[in-house]
């Protein structure tokens, strides 16, 4: 018997749990993956050789398969992680084949705010703590392979600087003339560290290279990890590697990583990344475990490649996009689906009555500070707010039908809800002809998500219409302007002048008509502003500058005040996690 989820915390939970796993083998063999396809690591945690098990089930059916989105979510998160594990250990119960693939996660909300992705309560995958703190090193391979094009571009200017053409010539080297105002890159690091959003480099004389401005970014935003996203096989990772733009020279000539001959150690150093991580649920069902969160500065999705996997050995396999529908899911839609040729059957729209309270609260309401306990009123009985906020969660049902895509709305319970407030979010939906589901899956694991499993095997009965929002004929800036108005709700756009200049290059070249659109924005609102609540009106989105990978074939719009390396709050989470002693294991995670 595992301890009950409202008397301890989720770490004891887990460390409970896990004396009962199933070895990677017999997990694997239940999941039809053979062991020859297993790359191991330690007892319970595997990678999986994609090219060995795609070349043996390609031919095998697809599942069915399901996306998880959400509401615009509070600043602490409303449980997205949590009931993907929860809908995966629900099917397992009505007797289904069923797999998940989720995202890696970062070490920077890990030792910040938000915590680990691992789910919460009874419905998480475990080992929890390996899971966790670095797991089987791909966003450190992400890492590493980005900061070596860093390295590759400031010691090539150093050289440059320092050598005639002559002597370079002599080296193999073809003076690419980088100019230092030009460089597109920045270096990343795997934490929330707001001291290292602007920085100088190469001071101290001659000797320690060019001096100029530079910059950290959290290391899931780089490009590479974008491209392990997207990326079918590794060929296609290799490829599109040598295409990031890593500078332009004085000239105005991109410089990219194969130009720096930088491309093919990069992929080395991520060449075991292109295979998805498999751990288990608390209950034993498989979960795939590829690439990285931060839907609103990155695509934030799962991988095609453990997708491709789990379709083939499932008959229902669920994925996971991050933030609300707005974010992760429009990146689902228009960027990932697109890449892979893949169509969702359905899609789970994750709500919580305080979050629903929160949105229809915009007025009055006490302030949340994350790091600090939720406002008593959040968790008081107040249908009054909860109508105002289910405007919110309409516009994410909305969302998921322009996509043609079945939704199922999903009310992750708190044991604090009251039934007339879950009974009143239930009628109101069902009165619009949309499914509604009131899951406890974080108290009950698998038996509390019976009702949200079998909505969803309801919804995948039905015909998907899925179709993109927009088609690559049309121009970039219209595009941005068609997510902005139609899925954020917007009532224009305002580009700057560099975001402008830079849009009419690209509408200019024909290289880029494929490429798709990944709006960095806040997700806390559905408009560029983090404290505008519920469903903004009479606003302008901000377009402030616009960011191009080549490689991973991304406009990036950049809205309002995001940036790319998050700040570390007061009351972050490492403050918290220590080392018992006696038994060597990490607590508080």
């Amino acid at each position: 018997m595992l301890p009950k989820p409202e008397l301890y915390p989720d770490w004891v939970i887990a460390q409970e749990a896990e004396k009962n796993m199933k070895t990677i083998f017999q997990l694997a063999d239940e999941a039809g993956i053979k062991r020859d396809e297993l790359i191991p690591y330690g007892h319970y945690i595997t990678k999986v050789d994609y090219k060995k098990i795609y070349s043996r089930i390609k031919n095998n059916s697809d599942g069915k398969y399901i996306v998880v989105t959400a509401i615009t979510p509070t600043p602490f998160g409303e449980g997205k992680s949590t009931t993907t594990i929860g809908v995966v250990q629900g099917l397992g119960k009505r007797c289904k084949k069923v797999s998940c693939a989720i995202r890696q996660p970062s070490a920077g909300p890990l030792m910040n705010i938000k915590g680990t992705a691992a789910g919460g309560g009874l419905s998480q995958c475990i080992p929890r703590t390996e899971f966790s703190l670095g797991f089987t090193g791909d966003i450190n391979a992400v890492m590493n392979a980005h900061n070596l094009a860093m390295v590759a571009l400031t010691s090539r200017m150093f050289h440059e600087a320092n050598y005639s053409d002559e002597v370079l010539n002599k080296k193999g080297l073809k003076r690419l003339d980088i100019d230092p105002n030009r460089v597109e890159m920045g270096w990343v690091i795997d934490f929330c560290a707001q001291a290292l959003r602007e920085i100088v480099i190469g001071l101290g004389g001659p000797k320690n290279g060019i001096p100029m401005k530079s910059r950290f970014d959290i290391a899931t935003s780089s490009e590479l990890m974008a491209i392990l996203s997207l990326a079918n096989n590794l060929q296609e990772l290799r490829e599109r590697i040598g295409k990031i733009v890593v500078a332009h020279s004085k000239s105005n000539n991109p410089v990219t990583t194969e130009d720096l001959e930088v491309a093919g150690a990069m992929t080395a150093l991520m060449l075991h990344t292109i295979n998805p991580n498999l751990i288990q649920t608390i209950e034993g069902q498989p979960v795939f475990v590829h690439a990285a969160p931060f839907a609103n500065i990155a695509i934030g999705q799962s991988s095609i490649i453990a997708d491709r996997i789990g379709l083939k050995l499932s008959e229902y396999h669920v994925t996971e996009a991050g933030f609300g529908s707005d974010i992760g899911f429009e990146k689902f839609w228009n960027i990932k689906c697109r890449n892979s040729g893949l169509k969702p059957d359905a899609a789970i729209i994750v709500a919580t009555l305080r979050a629903l309270k929160y949105h229809g609260a915009v007025e009055g309401a006490p302030k949340i500070i994350p790091g600090n306990p939720i406002p008593k009123e959040y968790f008081e009985k107040n249908i009054d707010w909860i109508e105002k906020g289910m405007k919110n969660l309409f516009h994410h049902i909305n969302i998921v039908k322009k996509a043609g895509i079945n939704p199922v709305v999903c009310i992750n319970r708190f044991h604090s809800d009251t039934h007339d407030e879950l009974e009143f979010v239930r009628k109101t939906c069902e009165l619009a002809g949309i499914p509604v589901a009131i899951s406890e899956h974080w108290a009950k694991g698998g038996q509390g998500a019976l009702e949200l499993a079998d909505a969803v095997i309801n919804a995948c009965q039905n015909e998907s219409g899925f179709e993109f929002l927009y088609d690559t004929n049309l121009p970039h800036i219209s595009r941005i302007e068609l997510v902005a108005r139609q899925i954020y709700g917007a009532d224009a756009v305002e580009f700057s002048s560099t975001a402008l200049d830079k849009l009419k290059n690209i509408n200019s070249d024909s290289e880029f008509s494929d490429f798709s659109i990944c709006i960095a924005k806040t997700h806390l609102s559905l408009s560029d502003n983090p404290a505008l609540r519920g469903v903004p009106e009479g606003w302008q989105l901000f377009i402030r500058d616009i960011l191009i990978f080549k490689g991973a074939k991304l406009i990036v719009p950049v809205a309002g005040e995001i940036n790319l390396m998050p700040g570390t709050a007061s009351t972050p989470n490492f403050r918290k996690i220590d080392i018992d002693l006696n038994t060597g294991k990490v607590t508080g995670i």
